[in-house]
């Protein structure tokens, strides 16, 4: 009965440890990681179930003024001319073709995912931002926070531009064979299609954002990108070919157009990021110094080894070392 009444004690403290959210002295044990990453990726995939269900829910469901979301992604291919759409009338429904039993249902589970991810993405990105963030010191976390916050609006825009093209590419992909061809695209297919759109052009518009990091942490300077601008426009045309599905020219020129804008956009920020950097290294006198001589920084050690822990009762533990 000791034994057994110990051991729910040790669990118990156990897991009292796991559970403690504030850790002063900043350090975590192995297997405290595994817990807390196993805890955090529970609640992520817990939100993207919300999501999804949600998602499911509101496909054939409209809230208010705002449409359900299969109008939402009918939407550019009723914008076709009824007369290229098979069966289609002036006042008729607008419908997409089903092929299998199951088809309609599986397009609206996966739509329905893929929505509710991005509507609870606060929630699901939280859970990855508390794990990395304790790992992070104040400024990090500012950028990171910074690279996040661009790169979600970058993305909605390249989303948004996509969706907003996707009418007119369909509508020049189907003109081509005149009247000897009516469109009957089939539901699977033609989600896929939009799904892969949308994601591939806000993917693309992460890149820009990746130069302007690259340039940061000092790996890409003005002065490369300068030099290499002709041939960094180039590769965006050739990736705009690859990337955009089904070969059409029209949405290859509007998503390497607009990534044209924002490489040029990223290149004046660097250019703007070194001169504000020569200008300090200027003023602090860094290039005068010879390649032997230690620049004048101003560290400060960090004083975490020297306090003692309040969950050791001001001992340290070989486990404390563990990070």
């Amino acid at each position: 009965m000791a034994d057994s009444a110990s051991g729910e004690e040790r669990r118990g403290s156990t897991r009292r440890k796991r559970s403690r959210r504030k850790n002063p002295d900043g350090t975590m044990t192995l297997i405290e990681h595994i817990y807390e990453f196993r805890r955090r990726l529970g609640f992520a995939l817990l939100a993207i179930l919300v999501g999804g269900i949600i998602g499911f829910l509101w496909f054939q469901t409209k809230v208010g003024p705002i449409p359900s979301l299969g109008q939402i992604m009918t939407g550019p291919y009723c914008g076709i001319p009824w007369q290229r759409r098979l069966g289609g009338t002036p006042d008729g429904p607008c419908q997409l073709l089903q092929t299998v039993p199951f088809e309609a249902f599986m397009i609206q589970l996966k739509v329905g995912i893929a929505a509710g991810s991005v509507l609870l993405a606060p929630l699901w990105l939280y859970q990855l931002w508390a794990f990395i963030a304790p790992g992070l010191y104040s400024k990090e976390r500012k950028y990171a926070l910074t690279f996040v916050a661009f790169a979600s609006v970058l993305f909605a825009g390249g989303a948004v531009l996509a969706y907003l093209l996707i009418p007119h590419a369909l509508e020049l992909l189907m003109n081509f064979g005149g009247d000897q061809f009516i469109t009957a695209l089939t539901g699977d297919k033609y989600i896929s299609f939009i799904l892969s759109l949308l994601l591939i052009f806000g993917v693309s518009f992460e890149l820009p954002l990746l130069v302007v990091m690259l340039n940061r942490v000092g790996v890409l300077k003005y002065q490369m990108l300068k030099k290499w601008r002709r041939g960094l426009i180039m590769v965006v045309f050739v990736f705009a070919a690859f990337a955009t599905p089904g070969s059409d020219p029209f949405s290859m020129l509007a998503l390497a157009g607009a990534l044209v804008v924002l490489l040029e956009l990223s290149i004046q920020i660097a250019r703007f990021h070194d001169r504000k950097l020569d200008k300090e290294r200027g003023t602090e006198g860094w290039d005068q110094l010879d390649d032997d001589e230690a620049a004048p920084f101003d560290y400060t050690p960090s004083t975490i080894d020297d306090e003692p822990s309040a969950t050791t009762g001001g001992k340290r533990s070989s486990t404390d070392d563990v990070t």
